[in-house]
Formats: structure tokens, C-alpha cells, sequence
């Protein structure tokens, strides 16, 4: 039952790798890259590449792999679980923002206005109202500027004004100003079948009956001040936009395609943009609705600054990610390599002696030497710890993360550890990952003292050690009675135990003070709400009954050498009698 629990939460915490690694993938290489770019092969190739080598870092050392591999791909594996781990969170954090960011997309511009020019022989009032009028009657004569609409239509064309005006008597229609840009649209040749466009009122003159207009149309031109995206085909009537200032431009027929005749429409437009200076996106909405294309919001250039813009807000969202994730990385990383920092703290203990007020304890904890931390990190301990000028030294277990082979060269240094009343060592479960006996013979060698439930009576207090609880699975588990069970309990006791979670074994033997590690006090923020889910103390002082608790946060770090929000240290526990 314990295999399938334990293959269930594998597969689990697998799968949701997958999915982060894929959410991330997505946000920083596929949203920031070009298709086909150099960039988007190269993050790819990492997306698969760097969970690879976190998997293979994990696995190498229980897998029985050489040493020289474990080095390979510790360094890059384990460095990308803390990075994973806070771009991850910087992701969660922008991702409001960057949604926030997208949502604000740029206004669409204002319809721009198009200024009229009044008729040269009618009042400038004249225009607008025979536009807004739809009585029925005779064909009005259009104002002038309609010239421009109607020079859009080739003459000689099916149709066109040009033939109309040798049926129809009259003076030539003026068009409105301003209505170029629309009638230009209409190309040459184009099928207008059965529709005219009605003229405004107040030229004086007859409007051209123009062939390929419907005739019930050219009667006022009915819903002239309505909108309307296009004009309809053969019978329909024509639809219209309102143009700016007092003219209105009537749209170009739904099948008409988008430009017309570049060379009959073109001198249309650039005649009425002299005229009339009409902003570009006018133009691209009316051309847009002669081809029956409904236009994107924010016009034409719009839709090409929305996937540029896109890519903008997911470059500088996930810039700002990876850069505060590799800062909080970096320092992480800064703060183990330099060291372990000396922390102090003082516990009183009621059955303390007198003589014992002031006696020193360095208490070094969840060392990890491995494929990353090395000889150098133990001498930086040694060093620290000597410095303190204890009057023992505690090493309460996680010193390794592999076999005596591999690093017995690492832990040499510890040869030089000094203290009045010596050192001790405990086991903690790390060490029964790689074999727990080899190292508590190496540890003897080396100077130290093993506590394997086992207590040394001191001058003014009795110190005691068990295995850790690991040991368990290999019959060496801990083992209070041996350790505690006939002892002076009118003496103050002091016991060195790798994981806090066996405190209330401690209080029911009397234990004044017990001296722990094993949760690294979290190691990566926000780790310590886990550990605080697994442990009674995540780091630091606390009682339970008459027994108190101290907690080392450790001097080294498992897996990725990184510590955010946990900083390694080396505690110097200054016991203090009452009676002094």
C-alpha cells in the first residue's frame, strides 16, 4: 500500500512539472518569440533540457552514478529547481498585470471630419437642407463638389454620368465637397445597376439621370442620413455614410472590390484629398466596406500593432519575471557559498549547576556535503566554529549526501574541529540514503565522538544521542530507554536528535534540552509553511513541558545551494543556570 501511495504522489507532482514547465514554455518562449526564430529553438530545446537534468540531478546519486556525473548535472539541475520555483511564482504575480496590460488596448481613432465647400451659386444653408430632406419629387441638382464623385465613374463606362448627361439636358451636377473619397471607390466598369444617386436640391439645375442606379432611388436618396456599410447590388437602394461637415458620401457597392480601377479611382481620390485632406482611416473604412470587409477594431494598422503590442507586454512581463527570479536565486546561492553565519542564543535550564552558567555549545546541523558542497565549505565551517571557541561541539546529523568513497575527502576538514569537551556526531536521515555505518566509522576517525543511543555523562550535565528515525527501516531506529532510561534525572540532560518531531519522546524522559535540525528551517521561501505542516519547530527556541526545543535553520543546503529566506547558520547555545 505504501508503493502505490507513493507512486500516486510521484506521477502527481510529475504531472504538474509538466504543466508548469508547459505554462511557462508558453508565456516566455512561444508569447515573446517569432515562429521559427532562433529564440523560440533555443527556449524549446531548454524547456526539455533543463527538467532533464533536474530529474537526472535527483536520481544520480541513489542510481549509483560516478561521482564526476553527479557534479555534471547537480550544478544545472539542482539550480534550475530554484529557479523554476520562483519563476514560477514571479509568473503568478504578473500574470494580473499582463493581463490587465493586454486588456487596455489603444481607442480607435475619431471618424475624421471632412470639411464642406458651399455651392457657388446657393446659400451655404442651402445643402445641408436639401440633404436632410426625403420628400419625393423632381431629381434636385446636386451641389457643387459632387464633380468628384462623379469623376469616379469613367466616362464612357456602362452607366456612366458622361452618358447620362447626352440623354439628359442640364447643366453638369456639381458634387458636395467632401464626398470624394467615397464615390472614388465606385471603379470604372462597375455594374451600378438600376441605382442613381439622388442630387441635393438648390443648384438650379436637373439632376443626370445616371444609368446603372436604380430610378426609385434617385428620388431624394431615402435614408440618406442614415449609415450604412455598403451599397447594395442591382434594385436595392443605395446606403450611405455620413460625411463630415454638410455632405455625405454614398458607399460603394458590396461587390465592388476593395480600390476599384487604380487607374480611374486614383485621380478621384487625390483631387478630393487635396480638397478635403481626409484622415487615412476614413479612406481604409470606406475602401473596406466597398469590399464588404467588416474592418478590424482600430482600423487596418490596428491589427498589426495589437500582435506587436502582445509581444511587447509578454516580453517586459516575463523580463521582469526571470530577472527578479534569477536575483532572488543569486542571492540565495551568494548566502551559502559564503559561509554559515554565527548565531547566538541563550537557554536557561533549572537543573543547571552553577559551575555549568555560561557553557558553550556550537550546534552545526544539515552540513550536506555532496556533489556541490564540497571540502571548501567544510573548512569554511571549521573555521567559523572554531572561532567561537566552544566547549563542545554538536554535529546533529545530515552531514553527507553520499558514500565515504566519494567524500571522505570532503569531510577531512573536520579533523581540525577544537573544543574543551570534544565533538559529537548523530545520525540524521541522509546519511542512511548512502550507508549509515560506513560514515559513524569514518566520523570516529576523523576525531568525532558517535552518540548511537548512547548517552556521555559530562562533569555538570549529561549529554545524550539517538539514530535518527530513518534508521528505523534498517533496525537502528532511536532508542530512548538506551539512551536515557537509567539516568540521575536530578542532572540536567542535553540530547542530540537530527529531527524535532521526536520532542515528546524527549519530554517523557526528562529531557532538559534537546538540539535538532533536519528542516533547514525551510531553505526556500515559501518552504517553511511546508516544514511547519511536518515538524513541531521549524527553526529557533520553543518549549514543550519542561523540555525546550532549539532548532538550527543548518550550515549547508540539499539540493540546490540556495537559501531565500532561511539563512544558514552555526548556533552557539549558551546554557544558563538559575542559580548564578
Amino acid at each position: 500500500m505504501t508503493v502505490v501511495i507513493f507512486a500516486v504522489v510521484a506521477l502527481a507532482v510529475l504531472g504538474l512539472l509538466v504543466l508548469v514547465h508547459r505554462w511557462l514554455w508558453i508565456r516566455l518562449v512561444r508569447d515573446t518569440t517569432r515562429p521559427g526564430g532562433a529564440w523560440r529553438r533555443a527556449g524549446t530545446v531548454l524547456a526539455f533540457a533543463l527538467p532533464a537534468l533536474a530529474v537526472a540531478a535527483l536520481t544520480a546519486g541513489r542510481a549509483g552514478a560516478p561521482f564526476w556525473l553527479q557534479r555534471a548535472v547537480s550544478w544545472p539541475g539542482f539550480m534550475w529547481l530554484a529557479v523554476l520555483l520562483y519563476l514560477t511564482l514571479a509568473m503568478l504575480v504578473a500574470e494580473p498585470a499582463r493581463a490587465l496590460l493586454l486588456r487596455r488596448s489603444p481607442r480607435q481613432p475619431p471618424e475624421p471630419t471632412l470639411p464642406a465647400a458651399p455651392a457657388p451659386d446657393a446659400p451655404a444653408e442651402a445643402a445641408p437642407a436639401a440633404i436632410r430632406s426625403a420628400a419625393p419629387g423632381p431629381a434636385p441638382q446636386s451641389p457643387a463638389g459632387l464633380g468628384s464623385a462623379a469623376a469616379a465613374v469613367p466616362a464612357g463606362a456602362e452607366g456612366s454620368p458622361a452618358a447620362s448627361r447626352g440623354a439628359a439636358p442640364g447643366p453638369a451636377p456639381q458634387s458636395p465637397a467632401g464626398l470624394g473619397s467615397a464615390a472614388a471607390a465606385v471603379p470604372a466598369g462597375a455594374g451600378l445597376d438600376g441605382a442613381a444617386p439622388a442630387a441635393s436640391a438648390g443648384s438650379g439645375g436637373a439632376a443626370p439621370a445616371v444609368p446603372g442606379f436604380d430610378g426609385a432611388a434617385s428620388a431624394g436618396l431615402p435614408g440618406l442620413g442614415a449609415r450604412s456599410d455598403a451599397v447594395a447590388g442591382a434594385g436595392a437602394e443605395p446606403q450611405v455614410r455620413e460625411g463630415a461637415g454638410r455632405g455625405t458620401a454614398p458607399q460603394a457597392p458590396t461587390d465592388t472590390p476593395v480600390g476599384g480601377d487604380a487607374e480611374a479611382g486614383e485621380p478621384a481620390r487625390r483631387g478630393t484629398a487635396e480638397a478635403a485632406a481626409p484622415a487615412p482611416a476614413h479612406d481604409s473604412a470606406v475602401a473596406a466596406g466597398a469590399a464588404g470587409v467588416t474592418p478590424a477594431a482600430g482600423g487596418g494598422p490596428g491589427a498589426g500593432d495589437g500582435m506587436s503590442r502582445r509581444r511587447f507586454v509578454a516580453r517586459v512581463v516575463g523580463g521582469a519575471a526571470v530577472a527578479a527570479a534569477a536575483g532572488t536565486v543569486g542571492y540565495g546561492t551568494y548566502g551559502v557559498l559564503r559561509g554559515p553565519r554565527v548565531k547566538r542564543v541563550t537557554v536557561p535550564l533549572a537543573k543547571l549547576p552553577r559551575a555549568a552558567h555560561g557553557f558553550r555549545i556550537a550546534v552545526v546541523s544539515d552540513v550536506h556535503l555532496g556533489p556541490i558542497l564540497g571540502r571548501a565549505h567544510t573548512a569554511r565551517i571549521v573555521d567559523t566554529v572554531n572561532r567561537t571557541q566552544p566547549d563542545l561541539i554538536a554535529i546533529v546529523g545530515d552531514l553527507v549526501d553520499g558514500n565515504v568513497h566519494d567524500l571522505g575527502p570532503a569531510a577531512e576538514p573536520l579533523r581540525g574541529l577544537r573544543a574543551r569537551h570534544g565533538s559529537y556526531f548523530v545520525t540524521g536521515n541522509h546519511e542512511y540514503f548512502s550507508g549509515a555505518q560506513q560514515w559513524i566509522d569514518h566520523v570516529r576517525e576523523l576525531g568525532l565522538t558517535p552518540l548511537e543511543n548512547a548517552r556521555r555523562p559530562l562533569p555538570l550535565f549529561d549529554l545524550a544521542g539517538v539514530n535518527d528515525v530513518q534508521g528505523e527501516s534498517e533496525g537502528h531506529g532511536p532508542d530512548f530507554e538506551a539512551a536515557l532510561g537509567d539516568r540521575d534525572r536530578s542532572r540536567a540532560a542535553v540530547l542530540l536528535a537530527h529531527q524535532p518531531i521526536v520532542i515528546h519522546d524527549a519530554v517523557r524522559h526528562g529531557v532538559d534540552l534537546q538540539l535538532s535540525g533536519h528542516t533547514h528551517g525551510g531553505q526556500l521561501w515559501p518552504g517553511n509553511y511546508l516544514a511547519e505542516l511536518a515538524n513541531p519547530t521549524v527553526a529557533g527556541l520553543e518549549r514543550y513541558g519542561d523540555t525546550q526545543l532549539y532548532v538550527s535553520r543548518g550550515a549547508g543546503a540539499w539540493g540546490p545551494p540556495v537559501r531565500v529566506g532561511a539563512p544558514s547558520d552555526i548556533t552557539v547555545v549558551e546554557l544558563a543556570s538559575y542559580q548564578a
